[in-house]
């Protein structure tokens, strides 16, 4: 809701994570703390800390304790033996539970397979699953390896491949999905079938009918009432199955971009790094390419990042057409932006969906060059002076907008477009919903009733973050 007169300032962490586990019991449960968050845009990069993990160990946010992260068990041999874990006895052949700096995990644990090692569940899932998702990265500096996932109804008297081979030839952790769908008991094995060591973690299954699912882009509004007509060159409403934006012309960026955020959406895809002008804009704007940015002093800044969208390689090359891009100190964008969207992917492994709203505002940024920059590309692109993100956290669920409450959790962060923005962790920035609509002339959340957005949007979180 929009009023020009309020103004205000908003994240989200282990604490208040801590607060929800009294609410929630499994992942088909139907309460859980709904949350809002506001960030912005980012190069790629590792999760900077995941600290989270630990706090989760033993939380039930998927049917039978999923995510499986490994954390309560000890093995530090690769001699067949089976292990207590949250989630039930496990036999692990040719597989140790790996804490040492160069395996790649999320907590403190992860498993670690050499040769052909095997990952084997010894109990059944009774609620069927719907899907399967693994997090896979490889060990140390080993060679690539690939791995497959099987699947037994009959108590694992008979093992069947459920989706293809998967390869692992990345030292960050990735996720791969598998669409299971089979009712009745049923439990997993993971198969090692060459290459190097590799460390696999987070191992979640979903009840079968509750797996994420990739909703509409646009679901809590369009903030700007822009529309697919040349004769609105400013606020130019161009549509994809990745995102949604309104382009702004007269500046050669959009002035917002909206999309949706689940597990459904996450993959193995690599960042494809293939920046590409959108020709699927009106031939008589402007539109960018990527040399336009050359010798600026400023990264192309993604407002939907390449890692919010890696389930496949189209999805991901989506993320690098230049009308999703805007520029970006590069201190900005790789390292306080960075680190609050690393952050809010890791509530996916939480059980929730987001939706997420992101763009830039007013004219003049400093980037390496120095000196304050209003234009780059002869005028063509609008340097902005700060940016900003939007999004709102939700348990996975359908009718998404009808669930936002006045409890829903909203945390709003307003950047300045500068080098020196790491002066200070993306928590400092934190602002209200109605400051950020004052500063924009946008209206968020649009198709949440107006009573729950004054409460909402009024909100300055506070939540310990550090």
């Amino acid at each position: 809701m929009y009023n020009r007169s309020k103004k205000t300032t908003v994240y989200i962490y282990n604490q208040e994570i801590l607060a929800m586990k009294k609410t929630i019991f499994r992942f088909t449960a139907t309460a859980l703390t709904i949350s809002v968050i506001f960030f912005s845009c980012q190069k790629e990069t590792n999760h900077p800390a995941n600290s989270f993990k630990n706090n989760f160990s033993s939380f039930r946010l998927y049917d039978g304790g999923f995510p499986e992260g490994f954390e309560a068990g000890t093995k530090t041999s690769y001699t067949a033996a089976d292990v207590t874990l949250t989630t039930g006895i496990w036999n692990l052949s040719d597989v140790l539970i790996g804490t040492s700096t160069s395996d790649r995990k999320v907590g403190t644990k992860s498993a670690r397979i050499q040769n052909s090692g095997k990952l084997t569940m010894k109990f059944n899932l009774s609620n069927g699953a719907s899907q399967v998702n693994v997090r896979h990265a490889k060990y140390g500096s080993e060679s690539n390896s690939s791995w497959k996932l099987y699947y037994s109804t009959n108590s694992g008297m008979s093992w069947t491949q459920t989706g293809s081979t998967i390869t692992t030839s990345s030292t960050t952790l990735n996720t791969a999905t598998f669409q299971v769908n089979i009712t009745g008991n049923i439990r997993f094995e993971l198969r090692k079938s060459s290459g190097g060591k590799l460390n696999v973690d987070e191992f979640t299954v979903y009840d079968y009918g509750s797996a994420p699912t990739e909703d509409n882009n646009l679901e809590m509004g369009n903030p700007s009432g822009a529309v697919t007509d040349i004769n609105s060159p400013d606020n130019y409403l161009q549509s994809k199955p990745q995102y949604i934006l309104s382009y702004n012309n007269s500046k050669g960026e959009p002035n917002w971009v909206s999309w949706h955020l689940s597990l459904a959406w996450k993959g193995a895809a690599l960042r494809c790094n293939c920046f590409s002008p959108d020709y699927g804009l009106p031939s008589s704007f402007f539109i960018a390419t990527t040399s336009n940015y050359t010798g600026s002093g400023f990264d192309r800044g993604h407002m939907c990042p390449s890692e919010d969208r890696d389930l496949n390689n189209v999805d991901n090359a989506a993320t690098f057409q230049m009308d999703n891009i805007v520029p970006q100190a590069p201190q900005n964008n790789q390292q306080t932006w960075a680190n609050f969207e690393n952050y809010c992917r890791t509530l996916l492994y939480q059980g929730n969906e987001l939706y997420i709203i992101s763009g830039g505002y007013g004219s003049g940024g400093t980037g390496s060059n120095g000196g304050v920059t209003y234009t780059i590309s002869n005028g063509n692109i609008n340097v902005p002076a700060h940016v900003w993100k939007v999004v709102v956290v939700l348990p996975l669920g359908t009718n998404d907008a009808s669930r936002v409450s006045a409890q829903t959790r909203v945390i709003a962060i307003d950047l300045p477009n500068t080098q020196t923005v790491t002066a200070h962790t993306w928590d400092y920035y934190r602002t209200s919903v109605d400051n950020i609509e004052s500063l924009t002339g946008y209206d968020f959340l649009s198709t949440v009733s107006t009573s729950i957005q004054s409460t909402v949007e009024s909100t300055v979180d506070s939540v310990p973050v550090q």
